[in-house]
């Protein structure tokens, strides 16, 4: 063969079938697949902790015209999401919003959150997981600060050396972060730091990844633990092989709830509040919950809504954002009903009635809206209709008296579209066909008022799954808009 050690001429010289794909795949990520996870069942030859499918996941250009849509939606989404906090807490729009979003939050993670200091701050990136239903997309959650971009932009670059023309392009993921960086900081050649904490350590080699993908397209950045960061009153250091170099950006990768457990963290803190340095995601705790979609519902608030998102994002949310409600254990008062949940036909007045019904009637999905190590990575949810019902009313129960601690957030459930999608199957040495349901995740940056769509992450997972994530049995892919002459 040619020019063997280069893997692009490679694949475009030769035609590569479905196994010879998903092995050359497999061969170009290192082992362990950039995260660290569940790897006890995994084959012995495969570097990754999910399948390998021998093509991308295929959308059609009306759906990426409808996501590319989708991003300028979502921040408009979050800046209101901050004013209505922010008019909250002045007693402009109702003190129940703040005291919601404040609920089971320690005075001084509040309290910096509300700093003047990151008053107009929002988060830099943006992904909502999206379900492809039968229906159209619905959106189950956002998170601000979400996992993945390392091993989506390394899935991206193989899959480009296929020759699929994948969304956001090979290299879309280390370019927008690169821009986001730069729009933040306020020196000509900035110097980014990803402080990867402790309890966000399985997603380490993904960013390392990303740190080397950021610095081949010319950004200065590192990945470093909390306790790396050096502190001095001008400047945040670290040390690197050239000797200490200033932090302009801190990405922070770690979770608000974590803080207590985080070294450095006052020191990180004080930096940004001095402007010493500028740290994206802000410290604002109220913009990581769930209950956001509850609130977006509420029927006092669509006024606020209205005005603040305008016409278009007004219009255009609604169908997306599925109906969502705070599990709130006070009683209401004999004449109120909560809005628009029903059961058997009859308006709920009380939580504990969605306990005893059918399954098919509680197809409804129970999990903690934030701030809490349950909150994310789905460790927290409760598909009401996939349990027994004495373990259907543990999680109601649990929800309702730990609400001051941590408040729970229910959602109508959303079934994803079944499809088939091929993998190859290590321990049969061949391709594979798996019926399946799929999640995708787009990852948004934001410069200003621009929205950047640097590439889509889809995670397959098998058809009997209710919940769908990332597995040892799912296949991940990055996604790609399928040829009009398929």
């Amino acid at each position: 063969m040619k020019n063997q050690e280069n893997p692009i001429i490679l694949i475009k010289e030769f035609s590569l079938n479905a196994e010879e794909k998903c092995l050359f795949i497999n061969s170009q990520i290192p082992k362990g697949g950039l995260f660290t996870g569940e790897q006890k069942t995994v084959h012995p030859d495969s570097n990754v902790t999910w399948r390998i499918s021998p093509e991308p996941f295929w959308i059609l250009q009306e759906h990426l015209d409808w996501l590319e849509e989708l991003g300028p939606h979502l921040l408009r989404f979050y800046k209101a999401c901050n004013l209505l906090y922010s008019q909250s807490v002045r007693g402009i729009q109702p003190d129940w919003v703040a005291a919601y979003l404040d609920r089971g939050k320690p005075e001084s993670v509040i309290e910096l959150g509300r700093m003047n200091r990151f008053k107009s701050q929002l988060p830099q990136v943006i992904r909502p997981d999206i379900l492809p239903t039968p229906d159209g997309f619905t959106i189950t959650e956002l998170d601000s600060v979400p996992g993945g971009m390392g091993f989506t932009g390394s899935l991206s670059a193989q899959y480009a050396k296929l020759d699929y023309d994948i969304i956001g392009g090979s290299n879309g993921m280390q370019l927008a972060f690169a821009e986001m960086v730069r729009s933040l900081a306020k020196v000509e050649h900035p110097t980014v730091a990803i402080v990867v904490s402790d309890e966000s350590a399985d997603y380490w080699d993904e960013m390392k990844w990303l740190e080397s993908a950021l610095r081949e397209v010319g950004l200065a950045a590192y990945t470093i633990k909390p306790r790396d960061v050096i502190f001095t009153e001008d400047a945040l250091f670290l040390e690197s092989d050239e000797g200490k170099v200033q932090i302009d950006v801190l990405y922070r990768f770690f979770e608000l709830f974590d803080l207590k457990n985080i070294p450095k963290v006052e020191l990180m803190l004080y930096g940004a509040k001095r402007r010493t340095v500028v740290m994206t995601p802000p410290p604002k705790t109220y913009l990581e919950e769930k209950l956001l979609f509850a609130l977006f519902h509420h029927p006092s608030l669509q006024p606020f809504w209205q005005r603040e998102l305008g016409k278009k994002t007004y219009q255009f949310l609604p169908s997306i954002i599925p109906q969502t409600w705070l599990l709130d254990p006070r009683e209401l008062p004999p004449h109120a009903v909560i809005p628009d949940l029903e059961v058997d036909g009859q308006p709920v007045t009380n939580w504990r009635q969605i306990i005893p019904v059918s399954q098919r009637q509680r197809e409804l999905v129970l999990k903690p809206s934030g701030f809490s190590e349950l909150a994310w990575g789905s460790r927290g949810v409760s598909i009401g209709h996939d349990m027994p019902t004495e373990d259907w009313e543990h999680a109601v129960e649990n929800a309702l008296t730990g609400f001051d601690q941590t408040p729970y957030v229910l959602q109508k459930f959303h079934r994803a579209e079944r499809l088939t999608i091929t993998y190859y199957d290590f321990e049969q040495g061949e391709v594979q066909r798996m019926p399946g349901r799929a999640i995708i995740r787009p990852y948004y940056f934001t410069m200003g008022d621009k929205v950047r769509l640097a590439g889509i992450q889809a995670t397959v997972c098998p058809e009997d799954k209710k919940i769908l994530h990332g597995m040892v049995d799912s296949i991940i892919v990055p996604c790609a808009v399928k040829p009009e002459t398929w």
